[in-house]
């Protein structure tokens, strides 16, 4: 057969193409996500948000029923203590219907007439007094000098006696027919000129501490009854942290424990420290609408306050609070990890392929873990793998 340059070119397609056919069904490599196993300091957190609040505040409540005169004070301004923040005048006597008021007047009236009936009482009684008095007088003359009686003697004394007790009583129905009187007068009061003589009686309410206005509760002029809140009084630099975490979280969150608080407005990350675990949990819907067990973990703040300034009361913060350390720990993305039966796994990446390692897990918090065993710092784990990556397969880092 002679060789020709067609027959050539021929051969040369047709092994291009059963190569291109070949190339074509291998099974290409899977693009995957990598990370590099590393070896520092790891740390567990439990990470939540919560806000800042004064420690010690004082809610300044009305003591006792009335009128509340329009609160001065703004939030920001500073108080001291025992200063008044706030006054409390009588309530104004209310008002009455046309009939009420003319059955008072009626009322004012008979007492008046009263006050003028005790009144000649008295004026009888005290005249009844002067004769006993005259009367006794002469006959203890008489007595001495021999010319009444004994019996006559004890009668004037007992007269006497009697206009006296009758005298006093009329005295004090007087005394009474005048507190009717004025009390008549008083439910008219109202109605009648005040000659304004008498300042209206003020109860201040004072400060118990020193400190800053955080909030009026109650500015304007209104009638408050006992325990009305009007405002609150505190120091803005005494601040903690409260922060809400799972009850099976607060389990591992002891007292002392370091804080790291992110998002609270300002530069930088601040330092602070669980002071306490509050005993008891409350039900709080998440916003899946689950019911949650909480519990309010108080947290101080050690960065010096000129770091905090810009922090106020009721302010939001994100902390990270710290359950578990270890130095020199083997540390991978938790994206990493997938159970293999009862064990952990992942999938490392050598000469393109992807080999199943089997990993023994120390902790998991957020996005990383510590293992023990199963890798060495510098392998390339497979984040997120998916279902096409299995024992062996060609991998292609993206």
């Amino acid at each position: 057969m002679k060789i020709t340059l067609g027959r050539v070119l021929t051969v040369l397609g047709i092994a291009a193409a059963l190569a291109l056919a070949v190339w074509a069904m291998m099974p290409r490599p899977v693009p995957v996500e990598t990370a590099t196993v590393s070896k520092g300091k790891f740390t567990a957190t439990v990470d939540e948000d919560g806000k800042t609040r004064v420690r010690e505040r004082y809610v300044m409540a009305a003591p006792l029923p009335g009128r509340l005169t329009r609160v001065r004070l703004k939030a920001g301004d500073s108080v001291k203590a025992n200063d008044a923040v706030a006054t409390i005048m009588p309530s104004p006597a209310p008002l009455l219907d046309p009939r009420s008021r003319r059955e008072a007047e009626e009322r004012l009236g008979a007492a008046e007439a009263a006050r003028e009936r005790t009144k000649a009482v008295v004026e009888r009684t005290q005249a009844q007094a002067l004769q006993a008095k005259s009367d006794l007088d002469r006959i203890r003359t008489l007595t001495e000098r021999g010319v009444s009686t004994t019996q006559a003697l004890e009668r004037a004394e007992t007269a006497m006696r009697v206009a006296e007790r009758d005298l006093r009583a009329a005295k004090f129905q007087d005394h009474a027919a005048a507190h009717e009187a004025d009390q008549a007068k008083a439910l008219l009061a109202q109605y009648h000129n005040d000659d304004g003589n008498t300042p209206p009686e003020r109860w201040a309410v004072t400060a118990p501490v020193s400190g800053l206005v955080l909030k009026v509760l109650q500015e304007s002029e209104t009638i408050v009854q006992p325990g009305t809140a009007i405002l609150e009084i505190g120091d803005p630099l005494d601040l903690e942290i409260v922060i809400d975490v799972l009850s099976t979280d607060s389990v591992e969150i002891h007292p002392s424990a370091e804080v790291a608080i992110e998002h609270w407005g300002g530069p930088g990350v601040l330092a602070g420290r669980v002071r306490r675990v509050e005993p008891a949990a409350f039900t709080k819907i998440s916003t899946l609408g689950v019911e949650e067990q909480r519990v309010n973990v108080l947290i101080d703040v050690v960065s010096p306050p000129k770091d905090w300034a810009g922090l106020g009361d009721a302010y939001q913060v994100d902390a990270w609070i710290t359950v578990f350390s270890r130095d020199d720990a083997t540390i991978i993305p938790t994206g990493a990890l997938f159970r293999s039966g009862e064990n952990w796994s992942v999938y490392l990446v050598a000469e393109g392929r992807a080999q199943r390692r089997t990993v023994e897990l120390l902790r998991r918090s957020g996005r990383f873990a510590a293992v023990t065993a199963g890798v060495q710092p510098g392998d390339h784990v497979i984040v997120y793998p998916s279902d096409r990556i299995t024992p062996d397969v060609r991998v292609e880092t993206r």
